[in-house]
Protein backbone atom coordinates (compact mmCIF):
# COMPACT_ATOMS: atom_id res chain seq x y z
CA UNK A 1 0.00 0.00 0.00
CA UNK A 2 1.43 3.53 -1.40
CA UNK A 3 0.28 6.50 -0.15
CA UNK A 4 0.70 9.66 -2.01
CA UNK A 5 0.18 13.10 -1.45
CA UNK A 6 0.74 16.10 -4.31
CA UNK A 7 2.06 19.44 -3.84
CA UNK A 8 3.25 23.06 -5.90
CA UNK A 9 -0.01 23.96 -7.69
CA UNK A 10 -1.17 27.41 -7.84
CA UNK A 11 -1.95 29.92 -10.16
CA UNK A 12 1.01 31.17 -12.61
CA UNK A 13 0.52 33.29 -15.54
CA UNK A 14 0.68 31.87 -19.30
CA UNK A 15 4.52 30.86 -20.18
CA UNK A 16 5.40 30.92 -16.88
CA UNK A 17 6.72 27.95 -14.85
CA UNK A 18 6.03 25.74 -12.21
CA UNK A 19 7.22 22.20 -10.32
CA UNK A 20 4.34 19.89 -8.98
CA UNK A 21 6.09 17.27 -5.88
CA UNK A 22 4.60 14.00 -5.19
CA UNK A 23 5.22 12.57 -1.61
CA UNK A 24 4.65 8.78 -1.14
CA UNK A 25 4.92 6.62 1.93
CA UNK A 26 4.53 2.94 1.73
CA UNK A 27 6.56 1.14 -0.53
CA UNK A 28 6.27 2.95 -4.17
CA UNK A 29 9.49 1.54 -5.33
CA UNK A 30 8.05 -1.73 -5.69
CA UNK A 31 6.00 0.05 -8.19
CA UNK A 32 7.45 0.00 -11.55
CA UNK A 33 6.32 2.88 -13.09
CA UNK A 34 4.64 6.58 -11.52
CA UNK A 35 2.46 9.01 -13.08
CA UNK A 36 1.40 12.25 -13.68
CA UNK A 37 -1.94 12.34 -14.64
CA UNK A 38 -4.23 15.67 -15.02
CA UNK A 39 -8.23 16.41 -15.14
CA UNK A 40 -9.94 19.64 -16.22
CA UNK A 41 -13.22 20.35 -16.05
CA UNK A 42 -15.61 18.66 -18.78
CA UNK A 43 -12.35 17.03 -20.41
CA UNK A 44 -11.29 13.27 -19.63
CA UNK A 45 -8.40 12.22 -17.34
CA UNK A 46 -5.25 12.51 -19.17
CA UNK A 47 -1.62 10.95 -18.80
CA UNK A 48 0.73 13.43 -18.88
CA UNK A 49 4.39 11.69 -18.20
CA UNK A 50 5.30 8.68 -16.65
CA UNK A 51 8.83 7.47 -15.09
CA UNK A 52 10.59 4.09 -14.54
CA UNK A 53 11.04 3.48 -10.67
CA UNK A 54 14.31 1.42 -11.91
CA UNK A 55 15.55 2.98 -15.11
CA UNK A 56 14.45 6.28 -15.54
CA UNK A 57 12.62 5.43 -18.47
CA UNK A 58 10.16 8.10 -19.52
CA UNK A 59 7.16 8.91 -21.40
CA UNK A 60 5.55 11.96 -22.44
CA UNK A 61 2.05 13.12 -23.69
CA UNK A 62 2.54 14.39 -27.35
CA UNK A 63 1.01 17.91 -25.53
CA UNK A 64 3.25 18.51 -22.79
CA UNK A 65 6.56 16.83 -24.56
CA UNK A 66 9.65 19.75 -24.37
CA UNK A 67 8.11 21.91 -22.17
CA UNK A 68 7.45 19.17 -19.34
CA UNK A 69 9.78 17.20 -17.33
CA UNK A 70 9.49 14.20 -14.36
CA UNK A 71 11.89 13.10 -12.33
CA UNK A 72 12.25 11.16 -9.28
CA UNK A 73 14.18 10.53 -6.50
CA UNK A 74 13.99 7.30 -4.91
CA UNK A 75 16.00 8.18 -1.57
CA UNK A 76 13.20 11.36 -0.52
CA UNK A 77 10.62 8.94 -2.08
CA UNK A 78 9.65 11.20 -4.47
CA UNK A 79 8.51 12.24 -7.86
CA UNK A 80 8.42 15.73 -9.59
CA UNK A 81 7.09 17.36 -12.66
CA UNK A 82 8.26 20.59 -14.13
CA UNK A 83 6.14 22.36 -15.77
CA UNK A 84 7.52 25.27 -18.20
CA UNK A 85 6.07 27.36 -20.93
CA UNK A 86 2.43 26.57 -19.31
CA UNK A 87 -0.10 28.15 -21.02
CA UNK A 88 -4.21 27.94 -20.10
CA UNK A 89 -5.02 24.52 -21.73
CA UNK A 90 -2.53 23.18 -19.51
CA UNK A 91 -4.98 24.15 -16.21
CA UNK A 92 -6.31 21.20 -14.56
CA UNK A 93 -5.90 19.13 -11.61
CA UNK A 94 -2.51 16.91 -11.33
CA UNK A 95 -2.62 13.71 -9.66
CA UNK A 96 0.31 11.48 -9.38
CA UNK A 97 0.00 7.67 -9.30
CA UNK A 98 1.91 4.26 -8.92
CA UNK A 99 2.22 1.42 -11.39
CA UNK A 100 3.01 -1.73 -12.62
CA UNK A 101 3.36 -0.61 -16.39
CA UNK A 102 5.36 2.14 -17.51
CA UNK A 103 2.18 3.33 -19.78
CA UNK A 104 0.26 6.40 -19.76
CA UNK A 105 -3.22 4.78 -19.03
CA UNK A 106 -5.02 4.86 -15.90
CA UNK A 107 -5.68 1.26 -16.02
CA UNK A 108 -2.41 0.54 -14.65
CA UNK A 109 -2.55 3.05 -11.68
CA UNK A 110 -4.11 1.41 -8.37
CA UNK A 111 -2.86 3.85 -6.23
CA UNK A 112 -3.71 7.84 -6.36
CA UNK A 113 -3.05 10.93 -4.91
CA UNK A 114 -5.50 13.93 -3.87
CA UNK A 115 -4.32 16.00 -6.66
CA UNK A 116 -2.77 19.83 -6.72
CA UNK A 117 -4.86 22.40 -8.26
CA UNK A 118 -2.51 23.80 -11.63
CA UNK A 119 -4.28 27.57 -12.68
CA UNK A 120 -2.60 29.24 -15.88
CA UNK A 121 -4.12 32.56 -16.46
CA UNK A 122 -3.00 36.20 -16.86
Amino acid sequence: QVQLVESGGGLVQPGGSLRLSCAASGFPWDYYSMGWFRKAPGKEREGVSCISTSDDSTLYADSVRGRFTISRDNAKNSVYLQMNSLNPEDTAVYYCAAGQVLVLKDWDYANWGQGTQVTVSS
